[in-house]
């Protein structure tokens, strides 16, 4: 694969290889690609987050035994784990 960046990018990317943060321009790619996508799922965990808050602010909640809430989330994080 090929990538075309603006000078301005290049010269970001060689900037980090020439100071030893990245030993390769891909490193570099790479590693931005990671934080993005990190960055993406913080925000849909947000977003989710936002819309538990709604609920519980509009009465829309039921009340769980510490177990059941594990278990729950125990199961949910499995099964996001599963997808990737």
């Amino acid at each position: 694969m090929n990538v075309s960046l603006t000078p301005e990018l290049e010269k970001c990317v060689m900037k980090k290889v020439a100071s030893g943060m990245c030993q390769t321009a891909s490193e570099v790619v790479r590693g931005s690609l990671r934080r993005h996508r990190e960055r993406e799922k913080l925000e849909a965990l947000r977003s989710e987050i936002a819309v538990g808050i709604g609920q519980a602010e509009a009465g829309k909640t039921a009340p769980l035994s510490a177990v059941e809430t594990l278990a729950r989330l125990r199961s949910e994080r499995r099964a996001r784990s599963s997808r990737r």
